[in-house]
């Protein structure tokens, strides 16, 4: 959860090149919003994000999701938020099921509230499933919860000075599609981190490079500009550290920050809900922000195509024959295939970076992730931590429990459910996957058979 100075550009009110009136222009409509989709913020005329576009709407959908039902207990008077700005975040992160133990705390100046941030106060973060919080001693509560059909949706609200008399006023942040709008995960809403090279003042250095983390992310190139406590051997990080320049070279010692447990000598922890940035609990994170961003992708880019095959209906007559999943055209087809492919490589981990062989995080996190996570009948889950060269002993994403997933559009759920029961199968599975092993394989399936009701492989 980040923003920054960069400004959306807005649509402007000229017809499309190419598009006529009539029969023609709807087609020719239709296809420049295509072609606007499939190439991104960059290109030349298009000017606004294609998710504020119908049939998405993102900006004036009501959205549907974790903020939106606390909200609605707070209305009701069943839930009432008050105290210190301390303890109102331990209570809303209750309210929302949000453990404490996922805290991560980063130091780099990368939020809207930078004035706030250094090395010797950092920004916390905590997540579940479903919504992360953000927060700042002294400042404001960032909230993004995700909205199955719209992804994240950005919040914020001051937890200071609430009483029965005056209850938290939550609003919707347009600031932070700045940043989570499409600057760095091209496209859609999204949630993410980044690692950079920050100096004493927690400033960036911009020009020593940054990247956006995900699950394929190098160990060695994670967490600049973060705190990291856990233990993980000879294998170093870049959390911990601050760097510097002398002339245009970059002054930075990783081995500084490596196997750190306690953050006394960096800051007082005393105004946070607990002292420790657990390395277990980043590393899910940026798994988690991986399969979200590759949902929201996925959702959006299909239903706009199903939009726009809505709309060639309209004109084409006869309209095409559609396959089984009322899909008509090779192009739409081919745009519900790639996004099912997509989605298939970030649920089972393709390309996941090699972890070293032993991490040890906080005891706290592991069983407060896992709390209510589906089970097999033999107690395994897809929660279940491996923390040894793999983040999780069985390779599927339990964001596949999600509403997320659960709500994706039908023909794609389809394909998503044909291509994984190709991926776990007992013999001949796809190569695509081969770097799961047999054991693995049958793990998997076993576990989504038992846990996964809509799983194909499980109705018998």
């Amino acid at each position: 959860m980040e923003t920054g100075s960069s400004s959306i550009k807005r649509h402007g009110s000229a017809r499309p090149r190419g598009c006529r009136r009539g029969r023609g222009a709807l087609i020719g409509a239709w296809l420049c919003v295509v072609v606007a989709w499939a190439v991104g913020p960059d290109a030349g005329a298009q000017t606004t994000e294609a998710y504020e576009l119908p049939p998405i709407n993102y900006s004036t959908s009501a959205p549907h999701d974790a903020l939106t039902r606390v909200r609605a207990q707070i209305a009701a008077g069943e839930l009432k938020l008050a105290g210190s700005d301390r303890e109102v975040v331990r209570q809303l992160l209750a309210a929302l099921h949000v453990p404490v133990a996922s805290q991560m705390l980063v130091f780099s100046k990368t939020s809207f509230q930078n004035h706030l941030i250094g090395p010797g106060h950092p920004r916390c973060l905590f997540y579940t499933d479903d919504c992360y919080v953000g927060w700042v001693p002294g400042g404001l509560m960032e909230i993004a919860a995700i909205d199955p059909g719209l992804g994240p949706v950005f919040y914020s609200f001051d937890p200071r000075g609430l009483s029965a008399r005056h209850p938290p006023e939550f609003a919707r942040d347009s600031d932070c599609l700045r940043c989570h709008g499409g600057m760095f995960v091209r496209g859609i809403p999204s949630v993410f981190a980044r690692s950079l090279y920050a100096d004493g003042e927690g400033e960036p250095i911009f020009r020593q490079g940054s990247e956006v983390v995900d699950d394929r992310t190098p160990f060695s190139e994670r967490w600049g500009g973060w705190y990291v406590t856990g233990l993980h051997g000879a294998t170093v990080h870049r959390g911990n550290v601050l760097a510097a320049e002398a002339g245009e070279k970059l002054v930075f010692d990783p081995a500084r920050g490596a196997n750190i447990t306690n953050l006394a000598r960096f800051f007082d922890a005393s105004a946070y809900l607990t002292g420790g940035s657990d390395i277990a609990a980043l590393l899910v994170f940026e798994h988690q922000t991986t399969m979200q961003n590759a949902l929201t992708r996925a959702s959006l880019e299909c239903r706009h195509i199903l939009e726009y095959q809505a709309g060639l209906q309209a004109v084409l007559k006869p309209a095409p024959e559609a396959d089984p999943d009322g899909l008509m055209l090779d192009s739409v087809r081919s745009v519900f295939d790639h996004s099912a492919d997509a989605v298939v490589d970030a649920l089972l981990f393709k390309n996941e970076a090699a972890l070293p062989k032993t991490i040890v995080g906080a005891p706290a996190f592991p069983p407060a992730f896992a709390a209510g996570v589906p089970r097999a009948r033999d107690g395994s889950s897809l929660k279940d931590l491996l923390l040894s060269e793999h983040l999780f002993r069985s390779r599927c994403s339990y964001l596949i429990y999600s509403d997320s997933f659960r709500l994706l559009p039908a023909a794609l759920k389809h394909r998503v459910f044909a291509r994984l029961s190709r991926a776990l199968a007992p013999a001949q599975p796809s190569s695509r996957y081969a770097y799961l092993g047999a054991a693995e394989r049958q793990r998997i399936a076993a576990i989504l058979r038992e846990t996964l009701p809509d799983f194909p492989a499980g109705k018998s």
